[in-house]
């Protein structure tokens, strides 16, 4: 039996200012036309496995919703997602997808696949291959122990923004696979260059393949209160469907660690788990677009390696790397500009050299130093029921504001109001249901509803077709927590 594991935490801010804090690269279509979280859900949907299951998903709890919904836009509806209370790194959210997986399969060992939700695979028959390889590695019974096996990316560069694998001789659990001798730490260039020219180093993919029970049994020696904390903490989770919802005060209590540092630095100092770790050469295509340099090497370029996503001229430019967003998003003209990044969102523009890219997370740090909330969210927000942009308000924010909303088929926002606005809404697209105090209404498009100052309302979508409609607010405070929620499906505050 084997479990996709997708870990979907991260805040990708070396992707700002298309990544936000609270739309993440995993959430977003970076590279195509599918969200990164998306395509690595679809990874093995042909895989020829004899027995596989839906994905496992952690991801954090204000992500929950909007992962939920991409999950079911590809068919994936089937997924448990385990939305972590506030982010721990990838070992305490690996434990979690090991203990659901006991737990929904007590009488399977599942074998993971563990894959972060951020990477792109171009080759996936390469990558489906070397997973087959995994699997055999991972069996038990074999003479050898257990395997922990990770793939390392077959370096195309002296690149320093990844971790290194050293390898040693070939493993006993397959030809295939090598000794994992021990992990670097992400070296400078003249180190990069030395370890690509000797051999014997791999990029640290982040990937891993092993069984549920070896996970737990080397987090009981190696990280035993990191485990207790997570056990204590799905003991006690809330189950919503498919969602697994830990324990948030026992779950606080887990130590932050990743999986190398908690695992598998440490399994070559304990031979009494009889746990190796194992490294099979992984060359299929692979980036975790960390930067936007990542992401223009990965995208299809002009004769003069020049690559856009979006409308952009080039005139006497060289590998430069143009991204747009928006409905209405500008044409970009670039003349005698080279090895660079443009990237525009509605409220953000980044200028940035390629050498320089992974510099871009200290301008998301500063932004959230100064409170700025365009470090956080985009001005187009996710919202369990749909999605609001903000079109425009008044000068520092106040008199007015005014909003593009829309409802998905059968969502619904809270019942609720506000104390400093009222509220003009607009329908423009589908039949609204209106609630206004004690009278609910149907509102088609061209029609307009008024909210009083202080009066109980809600918006609901009660079709199958989307609902959208232009709010105008006017008030002397305008902010989100402005919002008294009387009764919510989704349980927010």
């Amino acid at each position: 039996m084997i479990t996709p594991v997708i870990l979907c935490g991260g805040s990708g801010t070396r992707l700002w200012p298309l990544s936000r804090a609270h739309m993440p690269k995993q959430l977003l279509a970076v590279h195509e036309q599918a969200t990164m979280l998306q395509a690595t859900a679809r990874r093995l949907s042909d895989f020829n496995a004899s027995t596989s299951t839906p994905p496992i998903v952690v991801c954090n709890d204000a992500h929950r919703f909007v992962t939920r919904r991409q999950l079911q836009e590809i068919g994936e509806g089937r997924a448990e997602l385990i939305a972590e209370p506030t982010g721990r790194n990838t070992a305490p959210a690996l434990t979690l997808a090991a203990l659901r997986s006991r737990q929904t399969h007590p009488q399977a060992d599942p074998v993971l696949l563990v894959m972060p939700a951020d990477h792109v695979i171009a080759d996936l028959a390469e990558f489906q291959r070397i997973v087959a390889i995994a699997l055999r590695a991972t069996q038990r019974g074999n003479p050898a122990g257990d395997a922990i096996v990770t793939f390392g990316i077959v370096p195309t560069e002296p690149a320093t923004g990844y971790g290194y694998l050293k390898v040693g001789r070939t493993s006993a659990f397959d030809p295939a696979a090598y000794v994992l001798e021990t992990f670097v730490e992400k070296p400078d260039l003249e180190r990069a260059k030395e370890y690509v020219a000797g051999g014997d180093y791999l990029w640290n993919s982040g990937l891993f393949v092993l069984r549920a029970s070896v996970w737990l049994r080397a987090m009981a020696t190696l990280e035993p209160e990191m485990l207790a904390a997570c056990e204590a903490a799905m003991v006690k989770a809330n189950v919503v469907g498919e969602d697994v919802l830990p324990d948030p005060a026992l779950f606080a209590a887990c130590p932050a660690n990743s999986i190398d540092y908690a695992v598998m630095e440490k399994l070559s100092a304990h031979p009494d788990l009889h746990i190796q770790g194992a490294v099979i050469p992984l060359n299929a295509g692979w980036s975790d677009i960390g930067a936007w340099d990542s992401a223009w090497a990965i995208a299809e370029k002009d004769d003069r390696g020049n690559a856009a996503i979006g409308e952009a001229i080039f005139e006497s430019s060289n590998n430069t790397y143009v991204r747009t967003s928006g409905s209405n998003a500008p044409v970009v003209a670039c003349v005698g500009i080279d090895d660079a990044v443009i990237v525009q969102t509605p409220d953000a523009i980044l200028v940035v050299s390629k050498d320089h890219a992974q510099d871009v997370k200290k301008v998301a740090a500063l932004l959230s130093a100064r409170s700025d909330k365009r470090a956080d969210a985009h001005r187009k927000v996710e919202r369990p029921w749909g999605w609001y942009d903000s079109l425009g308000s008044g000068a520092d924010g106040a008199g007015f504001q005014v909003k593009h909303i829309s409802v998905y088929p059968g969502q619904a926002l809270s019942l609720q109001l506000h104390h400093h606005r009222a509220e003009h809404w607009v329908v423009y697209k589908g039949n609204a249901t209106i609630t206004i105090g004690e009278r609910v209404q149907t509102y088609k498009a061209g029609e307009h509803a008024y909210i009083p100052l202080g009066a109980v309302h809600r918006l609901a979508n009660e079709t199958d077709e989307l609902v959208e409609l232009i709010e105008i607010q006017l008030g002397d405070y305008l902010g989100e927590d402005d919002i008294v929620r009387l009764d919510d499906r989704y349980r927010r505050g």
